[in-house]
């Protein structure tokens, strides 16, 4: 028997192994079965959770604190990472250790849009409405620049597939930009492309499209009934956007820098599809990142509520953005949507995320 310490937000915690076992469990039964010793530690004197990026995510200061054994342990792992949960049950969150395989592991980035990132495809004025806020965009594109990319690149010489999920089908243009689940472009089809592309986007007509309506008629009786459903929060459709806007091929974010290998999926093939693909891929552990955290990340195809049933997935929390509702920052609102989401799946922050040395 041996005390292992396992650094939690900088605290440690220290709890037992036995020998003959997998991470503090009992060694696995017939059938691929294990029994998890799930006891809850109290951590004392708890860092805040989700602190390393307050612009994106607003920190979690709650104070009860569990640590729980090794949930995840590998026998070939070259990745820890520690991860969290919300139990209501517990009365508190529930921080985990785990340690991946990177060979089983695949990063999925949740709808990525290349919106005004000189691609073409771009916000319709003077009224569309797209990407959540014209603050929360600028937002994404900075969080893309300075925390996703060199998340993923970090891990590009362990994990074998970086995926993107994407609205609409595999269209003939991004058929020739991105591999897909189907078939891998040549380099001479990524050049021919990403020209469509541009020339296509660029065609569209963006300006001068609907505007807010001066004037609306209401009814006396229930006023605010027929002023929401003639002038609702976040109306995307044709008055706005204009006819044919949602059926152009959204790229991937350029500020991202997809390579070649690199897989795109999309929400039209429908989760089966994906799932299918990973498995036969060997993938078991899913890092989730993208965007809106409190919509996309979880209810589209690549979204945790279908990867969870199948897959051991760990939001990467930081590396997410809920949307803004006209706020300058998200930061509050994504706290809220990875709390929620802790209900269902793991959390985990950029910085837990850590190498270990192959074997």
């Amino acid at each position: 028997m041996a005390a292992i310490a396992v650094l939690s937000c900088g605290v440690a915690i220290s709890f037992l192994v036995f020998s003959g076992s997998v991470g503090g469990q009992e060694a696995a039964s017939a059938g691929g079965k294990r029994t998890y010793q799930n006891k809850l530690t109290p951590v004392k004197n708890p860092k805040p959770l989700l602190a390393d990026n307050p612009e994106y995510v607003e920190p979690i200061y709650d104070s009860n604190r569990l640590a729980s054994p090794p949930l995840v342990d590998d026998l070939n792992a070259d990745l820890e990472l520690l991860a969290w949960r919300y139990s209501y049950n517990a009365r508190g969150y529930v921080e985990i250790p785990n340690r991946l395989s990177s060979a089983d592991t695949a990063i999925i980035v949740v709808h990525p849009w290349g919106l005004e990132d000189g691609q073409g495809w771009r916000m319709p004025q003077p009224a569309g409405f797209v990407f959540g806020s014209p603050e929360m965009l600028v937002n994404v594109t900075k969080q893309i620049k300075t925390a996703l990319r060199p998340f993923i690149d970090s891990l590009r010489d362990r994990v074998p597939l970086v995926m993107y999920s994407l609205p609409g089908n595999e269209d003939p243009i991004r058929r020739k930009m991105y591999r897909s689940i189907r078939a891998t472009p040549s380099k001479a089809d990524r050049v021919a492309g990403a020209k469509e592309l541009h020339a296509l986007l660029n065609s569209f007509q963006y300006d001068n499209r609907g505007a807010i309506a001066p004037t609306l008629s209401l009814s006396t009786e229930t006023p605010v009934v027929d002023y929401f459903a003639q002038f609702p929060g976040g109306d995307p459709g044709d008055h706005y956007n204009g006819p044919g806007y949602w059926s152009l091929p959204i790229p991937v974010c350029a500020g991202l820098n997809a390579q070649p290998d690199d897989v795109v999926i999309y929400d039209s093939e429908g989760y089966e599809v994906l799932r299918d693909f990973l498995k036969n891929q060997g993938i078991r552990h899913i890092l989730l990142i993208g965007f809106a955290t409190d919509m996309c990340l979880c209810e589209t195809t690549a979204g945790y509520n279908n990867l969870r049933n199948d897959f051991n997935v760990f939001v990467v929390g930081d590396l997410t953005q809920a949307t803004s509702q006209g706020n300058n920052s998200s930061a509050c609102n994504t706290t809220a949507a990875l709390s929620f989401a802790s209900l269902k799946v793991l959390i985990t922050q950029a910085s837990w995320v850590k190498k270990l040395p192959r074997k």
